[in-house]
């Protein structure tokens, strides 16, 4: 047995032990007050999701005997049977043996034979009297029996709220930062005993720190499983025919990523299905087959989570989405022709921005892209877009696995260390003044065969209302100069900083009032030294610098 089905396996002994409980419970209430609806609803809902899940891990056996008691309680329900004379100790005996068969999964043994329990269950569904067994010579005389005796059973798991966990992850953060200062005071004294404790510490509190950060993660599964409805809810109102491929839900991701995602792949999906297909007669005519076909996949890269929403439709039509970019007055004609297909297909995600020639209840509102654009900026996160003519799009998320600690790269300006996360860092240069170029008031340097927008941090960050940054000016460069080029929803910028200090795990605080009204800085951190290091908003530095060019 893999791990991971040994994990499927713990979750569906914790839930069943917890609906075993639950259904003895209300079978108690429902047998002191026979008409008591609330608990009669709860049976039936308990039993219709333990029968689910056991079909669902394999255990048909114990489904069976939840099915056939569903079917009672939902003529219970119905008023059809009442719960009285002979069909409440079936009723008991079925939970009972429920019970056993939940026990004999968790012990890996054979499961008891339930063949008389069915037939009787059989019986009571079709109105007649079930066959009840004698009564044993313990019943008889009082002595209790071995199911009496048996040991009360505690699940082996515990259910955690997720707002605790946030609470520990919290202080497990401040924990890492105190314990780099303690790291960072002790090699400044020099004292190989307080050394020693604070390479021990620095060990448990990175064990602690990742166990906790394992604690939160999530497979993946719990959101795609999701989206097979979706699909066919949107692709029937818009007449498509769909075929959705699911892979990788086994790939682990912060559950809190997971949630402010939510919505963010929901518009992508119904954007897939809207937008990304064609209609069966289009496909025909366009020799592909009448259904569509879109891929909603997982997988890891490096630190990273990619979850990638691909179609086989017609692709982006670059040029409709450049003419209107310039009707929507976000960029000039003249300026519009130059741009490549990655920055023409980034108007895609400004607000309001829609191609479609009819609005309907699933496209063409404007409402969409935007939300993808702004989950991914509250995370740190990046879209990749791909797209070929008659063959097909794909948006890649590129997600951290946890927001609770960011890679980051700590560079200098006016001896002040900033950071920047490393899901935004493309490349770091070191450029002589003769390698850059000047065009239209903007300073480039030629990156990996592309022109790079690059200006100083210190202007960026020294811009005040709504001044445009001064014209560039070669000639004032002086030296060598240190370029941290970065990437923000396929634009790439250069930050010219005084120098690149180090890469290392931070923990990001929120800033205060009233610091936290300015958006070029995405929250703070502690650094070893003590000094406080503010974490630089890469897509608020990359609208600035877009809308305050010269």
């Amino acid at each position: 047995m893999t791990a991971r089905e040994q994990e499927y396996r713990e979750l569906f002994m914790a839930e069943a032990l917890e609906y075993y409980d639950a259904m003895s419970r209300h079978l108690s209430e429902l047998e002191r007050s026979p008409t008591d609806v609330p608990a009669l609803n709860e049976l039936f809902r308990l039993m219709h999701n333990l029968k689910s899940n056991a079909r669902a891990m394999g255990h048909t056996a114990i489904g069976e005997v939840a099915h056939h008691l569903e079917t009672i309680f939902g003529l219970i329900r119905d008023k059809q049977r009442a719960f009285a004379g002979s069909l409440v100790p079936v009723i008991f005996t079925g939970l009972d043996a429920l019970g056993a068969m939940i026990r004999a999964v968790g012990a890996d043994e054979p499961l008891p034979d339930a063949t008389a329990l069915l037939d009787n269950l059989d019986r009571l569904a079709r109105g007649e009297e079930p066959i009840l067994p004698a009564p044993t010579p313990s019943e008889v005389d009082g002595t209790t029996s071995e199911e009496d005796n048996r040991k009360m059973e505690l699940s082996d798991l515990v259910y955690i709220q997720v707002r605790k966990l946030d609470k520990l992850l919290n202080l497990v953060g401040e924990l890492v930062i105190d314990r780099d200062r303690i790291l960072t005071l002790a090699d400044e004294i020099g004292h190989p005993a307080l050394q020693a404790t604070a390479r021990h510490l620095f060990r448990i509190s990175d064990d602690l720190q990742y166990s906790v950060m394992d604690v939160r993660l999530v497979g993946v599964g719990v959101l795609l499983n999701k989206f097979p409805r979706v699909v066919r809810d949107v692709a029937t109102a818009e007449g498509k025919e769909v075929e959705l491929v699911l892979s990788g839900q086994d790939v682990q991701i912060d559950r809190n990523v997971l949630q402010i995602i939510t919505d963010a792949l929901l518009h992508l999906v119904r954007n897939g299905v809207s937008h990304g297909l064609e209609a069966p007669a289009q496909r025909v005519a366009a020799g592909k087959p009448r259904m569509g076909q879109l891929r909603l996949s997982a997988l890891t890269e490096r630190d990273d989570v990619l979850i990638q929403i691909a179609d086989d439709g017609p692709g982006i039509d670059t040029e409709a989405v450049r003419r209107k970019a310039v009707e929507r007055g976000l960029t000039t004609g003249e300026l519009a022709a130059t741009l490549d297909e990655q920055a023409v297909w980034a108007f895609l995600f400004e607000p309001g921005f829609s191609t479609a020639a009819q609005v309907t209840d699933i496209s063409g509102r404007g409402v969409g892209l935007d939300v993808v654009k702004r989950a991914l900026d509250s995370l740190g996160g990046q879209l990749r877009i791909e797209s070929v003519p008659n063959q097909g799009t794909s948006f890649t998320l590129v997600l951290p696995t946890s927001i609770a600690v960011k890679g980051a790269l700590l560079v200098e300006l006016d001896g002040r260390p900033y950071a920047v996360p490393l899901l935004h860092t493309d490349t770091v240069l070191a450029l002589r003044p003769e390698e850059f170029s000047v065009a239209g008031g903007m300073l480039l340097a030629h990156v990996q065969g592309q022109a790079v927008p690059v200006v100083p941090l210190r202007e960026l960050l020294h811009v005040e209302g709504a001044e445009s940054l001064p014209p560039a000016d070669k000639s004032q460069l002086r030296g060598p100069q240190q370029v941290l080029v970065v990437n923000y929803n396929n634009r790439r910028l250069g930050l010219v900083v005084d120098q690149f200090l180090r890469q290392q795990s931070i923990v990001v605080k929120p800033l205060g009032k009233p610091l936290d009204t300015i958006d070029l800085f995405g929250g703070v951190t502690l650094l070893g030294s003590g000094q406080v290091c503010l974490v630089l908003d890469v897509p608020a530095l990359t609208r600035l610098f877009v809308a305050r060019r010269a």
